[in-house]
């Protein structure tokens, strides 16, 4: 979840009431920019863990004190937090794949070494495999989310308190059809996401216990709100059917400059608009509106692949990221996925992702499903290839193909060694989970 807050609180938004023309008219040209795929970016989520008691919560005071020494450091990525307090590392865009992976490494290895020396470790899991959900954030914001989240059940809070994610960021593609067009980036998105979920899934324990899910945080995520984490209905050109979405879908809150904000219940922005109330909304209100939706892949100018799975090991991070840009923004290898995937539209049938089968069966089994499973291993041979002419170097190349050798090319998932490993039940060896800095291969979940 990203934590990108324009209008928030302290902010004074613009004093131009939006009606319904000038809000789709907004929405159709921010939200998908095009031209030629060139600029990359990541966000990276990490739950923090004790290194010697990972199942044991750490104390408020000794993160609050971990989080003002992280603030003090020369970063170039944005560093934010998460309700639970999950750390949020946000690149800059970057104009290749090499360089977000430099500043990114480089970030990571100053984090890395500011928690150490708190006796804390930033960890690669797709939810918290022993903690409750506990709000660590106490913000107007986060209340207001809080309230609205919880008429669904209890996802919404475990979700916001206890996952972890890879979220790539690619531009949107150009104007032209073709294998870089926009329409066909926002059409394979929903298709390879599903074998994106299966390849990285690595949440299969909740609150000490396996869930039955390869991703569980794929799962909260698609059990958390009725519309607000699905995709776009099909029928539409994707950006009339984004700005649909968006107007169609309920405002999460309505923000206020003091007090608590109000959390309506069924108030679509569409809504708001034509009546005005409790207030006539303006355009900050529509920019913060989109970051309160969450559908597996976000058009914010750009494309957020939101479907991802935090992923354990030193360099785990970076085999989505690599993985991702070869496969969307390499000509070849996009027309070669695309006819990939393309089958697995039958799979999914007419719901939207991620509440079709085809994005179930993705988060429940892995790359245990066989079609999942035929699908990611072109998926990653095709990348690989793609890496090579993209001018990745062998260390990249290396890791996604050690990668490769022992997930995908053997229909399994980091979350199937988390299943057979016991380091959950097994009390002599709680650092297993985050004392090692072994590749994403090793078989172990490790710190970052």
């Amino acid at each position: 979840m990203s934590s990108d807050t324009p209008g928030g609180p302290g902010a004074h938004p613009d004093h131009a009431t939006l009606d319904e023309g000038a809000a789709q008219d907004l929405l159709r040209g921010i939200c998908f920019k095009t031209g030629p795929p060139r600029i990359v970016g990541v966000e990276l989520e990490w739950l923090i863990h004790d290194q010697e008691n990972p199942a044991t919560p750490v104390a408020q005071e000794r993160l609050d004190s971990a989080v003002t020494a992280l603030r003090e450091l020369p970063l170039s990525a944005a560093l934010t937090f998460e309700p639970g307090g999950q750390l949020e590392l946000s690149s800059q865009p970057a104009g290749s794949l090499m360089e977000c992976i430099g500043t990114t490494a480089a970030d990571l290895a100053a984090v890395r070494a500011s928690l150490g020396r708190d006796g804390l470790a930033p960890v690669g899991l797709g939810v918290d495999p022993w903690q409750t959900p506990h709000r660590r954030l106490r913000e107007p914001r986060y209340d207001a989310m809080e309230a609205a989240l919880d008429r669904a059940g209890p996802s919404g809070r475990a979700m916001m308190c206890t996952s972890a994610s890879v979220q790539v960021c690619l531009d949107s593609g150009e104007q032209e059809p073709g294998p870089l067009g926009y329409g066909r980036r926002w059409q394979l998105t929903h298709l390879l996401g599903a074998v994106l979920v299966a390849a990285f899934a690595n949440s299969p324990f909740r609150q000490g216990r396996p869930t039955g899910w390869k991703s569980t945080r794929q799962a909260l995520w698609a059990d958390l709100d009725p519309v607000r984490t699905l995709a776009p209905g099909s029928g539409l050109p994707p950006r009339e059917a984004w700005a649909a979405h968006v107007l169609d879908t309920t405002v999460m809150c309505v923000r206020r400059e003091e007090g608590p904000w109000d959390v309506p219940e069924g108030l679509t922005f569409r809504e708001w608009i034509r009546t005005g109330a409790p207030r006539p909304p303006v355009r900050a209100d529509l920019d913060y509106h989109i970051t309160t939706l969450f559908p597996p892949v976000r058009p914010r100018g750009h494309l957020e692949l939101r479907m991802i799975d935090a992923q354990s090991g030193a360099d785990g991070w970076l085999v989505p990221l690599a993985v991702a840009t070869a496969l969307y923004d390499d000509p070849e290898a996009a027309e070669t996925v695309y006819r990939t995937v393309k089958p697995l539209a039958e799979s999914a049938g007419s719901a939207p992702a991620p509440r079709n089968p085809l994005w179930t069966t993705a988060a429940r089994e892995g790359l245990a499903d066989p079609e999942l499973r035929a699908a990611a291993t072109v998926c990653f041979d095709t990348a690989l290839t793609a890496l090579d002419r993209m001018g990745a170097d062998k260390a990249v190349r290396d890791t996604v193909a050690a990668f490769n050798d022992r997930y995908v090319a053997r229909g399994r998932c980091p979350a199937d060694d988390l299943l057979e490993s016991g380091v959950l039940t097994d009390p002599i060896r709680p650092t297993d989970l985050i004392g090692s800095t072994d590749g994403p291969h090793t078989g172990r979940v490790t710190s970052a």
